[in-house]
């Protein structure tokens, strides 16, 4: 039986997949408010957000994420017969806005390496329901692209840069890829307005620590938004060491004690970002921390990946065939059952979880899935 949509009036809501009594109060009236549909896990969780990687490809070989030891000229990336089509994509989008997605997230590998995207984001921005379509990339290519892609219907761009100093960047990059460049795209993005621009930095100790304070200090005047990403244990390629992370206490300490901060808000439920302004004005940062911090009783997003495998979190070992059924003449009903099944199932909290023997399990690698 389809759920009904609330409204102001006060009809009630259901929540697919718990009974009502079971769902959690700060879910359940953030349903309600909205008036929508509200799937939720078994964790009460809704489902808000698709990540969706559009390509395994990647121009870059950072240690954390592709380390060229692993991906190398040799390896052999997914044929484009096994992509999605822009076309197969789209319906997917659709069949989750049904169900509540608000947001949508490219990613890949690096998106803007699949041709023609700015296709894809005129489709997905004529989705009915979808109210936010961002985009995460190296930023190699966005000088060039930001217009189109904002043209097309992009909202919101998050660049990934995680140092100013050209040796740190290029040795994290492993391609040597100058951070001006990077830069470059991120000003092309808050020209044309694809704001707020998120700038995104792993910090690993002893690797890019140290440019914690002038990355803060030169992105505290300028139209983007630094966050500081503890570095994770996803996938199996990328040697992950607990010593190596960088507590995202550490760090509010470290740009605390320099320029004071001050927490804000978050700005919607389910904010992986913990934010903070400047006292003395300038600007905000975010601290992303899953690792000391996690925030996994608040997860909304699904991720997709560019075979079509449907992954419910970020350290998942395995995912949901769905290209199988768009390709085996499934109809809308049922691939949205499939959807339902799946999300109503879920109980993934790998980061609240976390001990010495599960990072040591393999996990489908970022770059298959999307940050």
């Amino acid at each position: 039986m389809q759920p009904s949509k609330s409204d102001k009036s006060g009809d009630r809501i259901r929540l697919v997949g718990v009974p009502r009594e079971r769902a959690d109060s700060h879910w359940r009236r953030y349903a309600e408010d909205l008036g929508v549909i509200a799937t939720v896990d078994t964790l009460a969780r809704p489902l808000r957000e698709l990540r969706i990687s559009v390509t395994d490809r990647c121009n870059f070989r950072c240690s954390y994420c592709m380390p060229k030891e692993i991906f190398g000229g040799d390896f052999v990336f997914m044929p484009r017969d096994e992509l999605l089509t822009f076309e197969e994509i789209a319906r997917v989008a659709r069949l989750f806005a049904e169900q509540g997605v608000k947001k949508l997230r490219l990613t890949g590998g690096e998106p803007l390496l699949r041709r023609d995207l700015e296709r894809l984001i005129e489709m997905l921005a004529g989705t009915d329901g979808i109210a936010d379509i961002a985009l995460t990339t190296n930023g190699a290519a966005l000088a060039g692209k930001a217009q189109a892609l904002k043209h097309a219907g992009l909202t919101r761009v998050s660049v990934s840069l995680d140092a100013l100093d050209d040796e740190v960047f290029g040795a994290m990059n492993d391609v040597g890829f100058p951070v001006r460049r990077v830069l470059e795209g991120i000003d092309a993005a808050a020209h044309v307005g694809l704001l707020p621009v998120k700038v995104n930095m792993v910090v690993k100790r002893g690797v890019n620590d140290h440019c914690i304070l002038a990355m803060a200090e030169y992105f505290r005047e300028r139209p983007a938004i630094l966050r500081l990403i503890e570095f994770m244990d996803v996938g199996t390629t990328n040697r992950w060491k607990p010593d190596e992370v960088v507590p995202a206490a550490e760090i509010h300490r470290m740009i605390d004690a320099r320029w004071p901060l001050e927490p804000l808000a978050a700005s919607h439920p389910g904010e992986v970002a913990s934010r903070y302004r400047y006292r003395d004005g300038g600007g905000q940062i975010g601290l992303i921390a899953s690792v000391t911090k996690p925030f996994c009783g608040s997860c909304t997003r699904a991720r997709l990946s560019a075979d079509g495998k449907l992954h419910t979190c970020l350290f998942a070992t395995s995912g949901h065939d769905l290209r199988a059924l768009l390709r085996g003449g499934a109809s809308d009903q049922e691939i949205t059952r499939q959807l339902r099944s799946i999300w109503t199932s879920r109980a993934d909290r790998y980061s609240e979880t976390r001990t010495a023997l599960s990072t040591d399990q393999p996990k489908v690698e970022m770059s298959y899935i999307g940050g």
